[in-house]
């Protein structure tokens, strides 16, 4: 008995079988095994998302740069399993939308995040932070920043800018410290066949500013204490500020942004502290 020409044969005969069958169409969602024909076989997977009119589960992460945007977001979004994450180093909100349920683990692949941008006024200020700068730049940074001023007013300190724009050619002397912490500094302006014009300014010990440190906080008080340098022997001046703890400012105002988010979200989710596994 010839096994091999009748296995032959009936595979002839399942393959023109199969050639005849009229052309099924796959459902999406499942994965399937395919005849080639001549005993061959094909696994076609279509349980991907690209095979479905829609996605199976929510996944991605979505950025938002304000507290109204980050709560509308998860309102919409969130259930009674979601988790929020808040990280003061990295200054960052994320919320895991599909978290683990307390009995049945989910993906974590849908996920908020907060990201805070930093406003264009605090940027300015940090970023002539502790640098001496000469009068003229000293008295135009001043002048380009006078809405930020609360103590001494904008009025003063935009008259104190212009005495040093008119003073950049004296000859700074001396430097004497007022019972009030103020500093005043004398000067001469030499002019030609005459005797030197002699004057003083004085500039205040501290500023006082009101500064939003991210984009949507609210204001906050900032110190800033004056420094200089009196070069006598040239007769500069170089002037300049130190902030008072600008990160405490940065913390205090991202944990005025986590109450409001804590306040915001449903009260059986906490906000916690730290950051979820990627």
């Amino acid at each position: 008995m010839n096994l091999s020409g009748n296995n032959t044969e009936a595979q002839a005969v399942i393959d023109v079988a199969q050639a005849a069958a009229a052309p099924v169409a796959l459902e999406p969602g499942k994965v399937h095994v395919v005849a080639l024909g001549r005993g061959e076989f094909r696994q076609v997977d279509l349980t991907g998302n690209e095979y479905r009119d829609t996605p199976k589960a929510k996944s991605g992460t979505t950025v938002v740069r304000d507290v109204d945007s980050f709560l509308a977001y998860f309102d919409k979004h969130s259930d009674e399993s979601s988790e929020v994450y808040a990280d003061v180093e990295a200054r960052t909100v994320t919320a895991v939308l599909d978290a683990h349920a307390a009995g049945a683990p989910r993906w974590g692949r849908h996920r908020l995040q907060l990201q805070l941008r930093e406003t264009a006024a605090w940027r300015a200020w940090i970023g002539a932070d502790n640098q001496l700068m000469p009068q003229e730049r000293f008295a135009e940074f001043i002048e380009d920043n006078l809405v930020d001023l609360v103590e001494p007013t904008a009025a003063t300190m935009l008259e104190l800018a212009e005495s040093f724009e008119v003073t950049t050619s004296a000859e700074f002397q001396s430097s004497q410290r007022l019972d009030s912490g103020a500093r005043k500094f004398s000067y001469v302006e030499e002019q030609t066949g005459k005797a030197g014009h002699k004057g003083d300014i004085t500039i205040p010990a501290t500023l006082t500013l009101a500064l939003s440190p991210f984009e949507g906080s609210e204001p906050y008080k900032v110190i800033a204490r004056f420094k200089y340098r009196l070069d006598k022997a040239k007769g500069a001046l170089s002037l300049g500020f130190k902030i008072e703890r600008p990160g405490d400012i940065l913390t205090a105002a991202f944990e005025d942004l986590r109450t409001l988010i804590d306040t915001g979200v449903p009260e059986e989710i906490a906000v916690l502290n730290g950051a979820p596994l990627r």
